[in-house]
């Protein structure tokens, strides 16, 4: 099995035992997080669904991100990516958010190189946005699969509790 497919299965569990849910709001990854998320055995009771905001316009009239933002600094920034989370679970009514942006090539985007990426979780204890690294592999495929997995493992960290020092 696929590590990203155990982890969805994984956070399902974990979601459905808090009585908690996921929406996504894609990008780069353009439904594939989704689609891991749904292929998960009890999905229906956790997953909320998502948007696939593809086009620069769509991640501000669907999600609400600030146009000036965009317009400055382009679709794939730190900053986008937490709107984009912070929107989708928002317009979902979900517990959580998840986004995705970046650029899989085969050329630069907004001035961003192949291989950047952002991922954002938002949820009851604030919004975290991560920027993974493909080690230099610039194949659009390893670059999609580690946002994915990126991304659910920004949700898993989110749902464990904070060590404690009792």
């Amino acid at each position: 099995m696929d590590p990203a497919e155990l982890l969805a299965r994984q956070l399902h569990d974990a979601l459905a035992a808090a009585g908690h849910t996921v929406a996504v709001a894609e990008s780069l990854t353009a439904g594939r997080l989704g689609a891991v998320l749904a292929d998960a055995p009890g999905a229906s009771r956790t997953f909320r669904g998502g948007v696939i905001a593809y086009a620069t316009e769509v991640k501000a009239s669907v999600l609400g991100v600030d146009r000036g933002l965009l317009a400055g600094r382009g679709a794939v920034d730190r900053d986008v990516a937490r709107q984009m989370a912070e929107g989708v679970r928002r317009l979902m009514g979900a517990t959580y958010g998840l986004a995705t942006t970046g650029v899989a090539g085969p050329g630069t985007q907004d001035g961003r190189e192949v291989g950047t990426l952002f991922v954002a979780v938002c949820g009851p204890l604030g919004t975290v946005v991560d920027a993974p690294h493909t080690d230099g592999d610039h194949d659009r495929g390893t670059i999609h699969r580690t946002a994915v997995t990126a991304a659910l493992e920004l949700l898993r960290d989110q749902l464990r509790p904070p060590d404690r020092d009792d």
